[in-house]
């Protein structure tokens, strides 16, 4: 399966929700949250890293409940930029 390339907005919009990821986790470990999310720690770090930009809905609400934020922070925080237009390519 051939995955379409990720625009520069999508890479954009996975590092701030990787970010965000990292600052809510504080002094946890990744290890830590990644279990009680019941994801694996190699997962989390794809995230927090922005190398997996585009997690599915539920490995997300996981992580929202793990680290108590609300979707809608997440999603404040992966929206798209003031104009409401995506970065051209």
């Amino acid at each position: 399966m051939v995955r379409t390339p990720l625009t520069p907005w999508e890479r954009e919009r996975g590092e701030r929700f990787g970010a965000l990821l990292r600052e809510a986790r504080g002094e946890r470990s990744m290890v830590e949250v990644a279990a009680v999310a019941g994801v694996s720690a190699e997962t989390l770090r794809k995230i927090e890293t922005g190398r997996a930009p585009t997690p599915s809905f539920f490995t997300i609400a996981a992580l929202a409940f793990a680290l108590d934020l609300s979707l809608d922070e997440l999603s404040a925080a992966c929206a798209l930029p003031e104009d409401g237009e995506a970065l051209s390519a």
